[in-house]
């Protein structure tokens, strides 16, 4: 397995050796803004006051995506079989569909939020994967139920993951995108270690279905809170964002 992961970096070889670096679109008007931008980087970077209410907002969403995110993965297969007495071979089948549908989910959130636009597709997305993993959890439902909530429960887990690339891209100024969708992205992936913890602390005290269903659904529910305080930012072209476009932005009239 660790053989085949080294695979992808012949990709990474490829496209280093083989495809050149878009050019920065500029215009001769906009010289002032360059020198402000650069002066933003140099500064404070993401934490520039005019970008920090982006910063802080998506960081909270990559938080709460990926806290439910790998809550579900990493507590699937002990709930499966310590609550629905499931074997290991029949744990693995059900982490089968789950995995291929957040495959197709990635896909599937690629073209809804081009239609819908980014922040009503995290929304959707996070929804309904909080009410997919309660239904889970806690409905009765026959194992074959079960085994096609999975599909869902994966589709849905991975809308918002795939999503937040472009909508994070677009709500950044040219000098910090790269630091800001670094930051929001991988700080969620660190600290939301702490939501696999939590079910596992709330697991003492009562079943692990049902800690890990509030565990999800206070993820989702933050991501939900967080992505109604960013503007909507679907046809936005990233060259023309400004350091005062992602701070301005944020009023109800705007989005």
């Amino acid at each position: 397995m660790f053989a085949i992961g080294l695979l992808p970096a012949l990709l990474v070889i490829y496209m280093r050796r083989n495809i050149e670096e878009p050019l920065r679109e500029t215009k001769s008007g906009e010289q002032g803004e360059t020198h402000r931008q650069d002066a933003l980087t140099i500064l404070a970077g993401i934490f520039h006051p005019s970008v920090l209410r982006t910063t802080i907002v998506g960081a909270l969403i990559g938080l709460g995506a990926h806290g439910g995110y790998h809550a579900i993965t990493t507590w699937l297969p002990t709930y499966l079989k310590t609550e629905r007495h499931l074997s290991v071979l029949g744990t693995g089948g059900y982490l089968a569909v789950v995995i291929s549908a957040f495959i197709v989910g990635c896909f599937v959130s690629a073209w809804l939020q081009d239609k819908i636009g980014r922040r009503k597709n995290v929304i959707l997305f996070a929804i309904c994967c909080a009410v997919t993993v309660n239904i889970y959890v806690f409905l009765p439902v026959s194992d074959i139920a079960m085994l096609f909530l999975s599909f869902p429960l994966g589709l849905f887990s991975a809308g918002i993951p795939a999503t937040l690339g472009a909508l994070f891209n677009e709500l950044y100024p040219q000098g910090v995108r790269g630091t800001g969708v670094g930051f929001c992205y991988n700080f969620g992936r660190v600290v939301s270690a702490v939501f696999p913890v939590l079910v596992g602390h709330m697991g003492n005290s009562m079943p692990i279905g049902q800690a890990l269903g509030i565990d999800a659904g206070i993820a989702y529910g933050l991501v939900v809170v967080a992505a109604l305080l960013l503007p909507e930012t679907k046809g936005r072209r990233i060259a023309t964002v400004s350091a005062q476009a992602a701070s301005s932005e944020h009023s109800p009239k705007h989005v």
